[in-house]
């Protein structure tokens, strides 16, 4: 699986701003797909996460109620809505993907910057 995140830029605080992962090589089915972020100095973490069928989300605390994670199964995308965004959103936003219930996310993205200005 290969995937390639887009759509990050340069906002103001209280902007939005819509990421977007397009995968190719194969069907994303059966995958969930998450994005993460890794600020400078600090680790990467899961921001968002989607199952295969769109049904179960999951939200870091940091960005519940002001982030949405989608996906269109047919056009082999998940995006990442990112509304209200603070100064702390500012990081290299990567598109993961695991097969199932794997631990680990074995598929990535080369990285959007997403810098917001206080």
């Amino acid at each position: 699986v290969q995937l390639q995140a887009s759509g990050g830029g340069w906002v103001q605080a209280g902007d939005s701003l819509r990421l977007s992962c397009a995968a190719s090589g194969r069907t994303l089915s059966g995958y969930v797909m998450g994005w993460f972020r890794q600020a400078p100095g600090k680790e990467r973490e899961l921001v968002a996460q989607i199952s295969w069928s769109g049904g179960r989300t999951f939200y870091a605390d940091s960005v519940k109620g002001r982030f949405t994670i989608s996906r269109d199964k047919f056009k082999n995308t998940v995006d990442l809505q990112m509304n209200s965004l603070k100064f702390e959103d500012t990081a290299v936003y990567y598109c993961a993907a695991r097969f199932g219930t794997a631990a680990e996310y074995p598929y990535w993205g080369q990285g959007t910057l997403v810098t917001v200005s206080s």
